[in-house]
C-alpha cells in the first residue's frame, strides 16, 4: 500500500522532516530550484501539506491541489492560510497551539522588563566599556503599573498570571469580555491604551488585526506608555509606530514581530530604547521540538484515524 503524498512548503527541524519521511511520501519545495515545475509534477498526487509561513495559501494555491485533505501549520499563528476557504473544500487546518503558550509567555514577560528597564542598551554600554560611567537612572518601570493586553488567549492568559505574579494590575481588550477571567475588559483598544502604562499585543494576525495598532492608539497610550508586541507584525503600522517613538508619543517599545519579517526598519534598529528581537518567543530547542512533533501528529492522525489533533476553528472537526 503506498504512503500518502504530502507537499512539505518550508526547511523544518530535522524531527519534522524526520517524522513526515517515515509516514509519507514527501515533496519539498523548499530546496526546490524550481518550485513551479515540482508543484505542476505532484500537485495532482497531494493530499497534506506541512506549512510554515513563506507561503500565502489564497483560494488559487489551495485549489492546486484537488486532492488536498489537510494544511498542518508550524506555528500556533495561521493568518497564512484561508483556512475559511479551506473549510468549504472540506480541508482539515491544523495548528500547533499549547505546546508553545509557556515559552511565549515567558519571553512577553522577559521583553517588557528588558524595554523597561533599558536592559539590552545598558548591556551595550559595559561592552562599550562605560562602566566608570554611571548608567542613566531609567525613566521606565513595571513598579505599579498596568499592564493592558490586547488578545487574551492562551498565551495572553500566561502572560497575565506571569504579570500578577510582578505586582502589575491586569486588563484587556478581545471582541467579546470573557467569562473565566475576573480582569477588567475594555470595549474598545483606544479604551485600554488610554488606561494601561504597558500595551501588549498577543492579537493573531488577518485583515481584521491589520494595523490595528495606529498613530491613534499609541497617542490614547501616552509618552510614559511602553509597547510590546509577541503577537504578529501586521497588526501595527510600522511607520506610524517609528514616528511615535520618534517624537515622544511614547517612551518605549520591544518587538520580536515585524510587518514584514525578515526585514527590520532601519529606523528601529537605529533607536537605542527600543528593544528588537528576531521572531524567538518560541525559540527554544524543547519548545520547537514539541511544535514539530504536533505538526506531525497532525498529519500521521489524520490519515491513520480521520482524527486531527488540533484542528483551527474554521475548520469543522472537534479538537481531541
Amino acid at each position: 500500500m503506498s504512503m500518502p503524498e504530502i507537499l512539505v512548503t518550508d526547511p523544518f527541524i530535522a524531527l519534522v522532516h524526520d517524522g513526515l519521511r517515515r509516514a509519507f511520501t514527501t515533496h519539498d519545495i523548499w530546496n526546490a530550484d524550481d518550485v513551479e515545475t515540482v508543484l505542476a509534477s505532484v500537485a495532482g498526487n497531494i493530499r497534506g501539506i506541512a506549512c510554515g509561513h513563506t507561503i500565502p495559501f489564497n483560494p488559487d494555491f489551495i485549489d492546486r491541489f484537488p486532492k488536498l485533505e489537510i494544511i498542518a501549520n508550524f506555528g500556533v499563528g495561521y493568518d497564512n492560510i484561508d483556512a475559511d476557504y479551506a473549510a468549504t473544500r472540506n480541508i482539515v487546518v491544523t495548528n500547533t497551539p499549547d505546546v508553545l503558550t509557556e515559552e511565549v509567555a515567558d519571553t512577553a514577560i522577559g521583553l517588557m522588563i528588558m524595554t523597561a528597564r533599558e536592559l539590552s542598551a545598558s548591556e551595550r554600554w559595559l561592552r562599550a566599556g562605560n562602566w566608570d560611567d554611571n548608567y542613566p537612572l531609567t525613566r521606565g518601570t513595571l513598579r505599579g503599573k498596568k499592564l493592558g493586553i490586547f488578545g487574551l488567549g492562551r498565551i495572553g492568559k500566561a502572560i497575565a498570571q506571569r504579570a500578577e505574579a510582578i505586582n502589575m494590575e491586569v486588563s484587556y481588550h478581545n471582541r467579546d469580555p470573557m467569562s473565566d477571567v475576573s480582569y477588567c475588559y475594555f470595549a474598545t483598544l483606544a479604551d485600554l491604551a488610554s488606561h494601561c502604562d504597558v500595551l501588549l499585543c498577543a492579537a493573531p494576525g488577518g485583515p481584521a488585526t491589520r494595523h490595528i495598532i495606529n498613530a491613534d492608539i499609541l497617542s490614547a497610550l501616552g509618552p510614559d506608555g511602553i509597547f510590546i508586541n509577541i503577537g504578529r507584525g501586521s497588526t501595527v503600522d510600522e511607520s506610524a509606530l517609528i514616528e511615535a517613538l520618534r517624537d515622544g508619543t511614547i517612551m518605549s517599545a520591544g518587538l520580536d514581530v515585524f510587518e514584514f519579517e525578515p526585514q527590520v526598519p532601519q529606523a528601529l534598529i537605529d533607536m537605542d530604547h527600543v528593544v528588537l528581537l528576531p521572531h524567538v518567543a518560541s525559540a527554544s530547542q524543547h519548545t520547537r521540538d514539541a511544535m514539530g512533533q504536533l505538526q506531525v501528529d497532525n498529519l500521521v492522525q489524520w490519515f491513520e484515524r480521520g482524527k486531527p489533533v488540533t484542528p483551527v476553528a474554521e475548520t469543522p472537526w472537534p479538537r481531541r
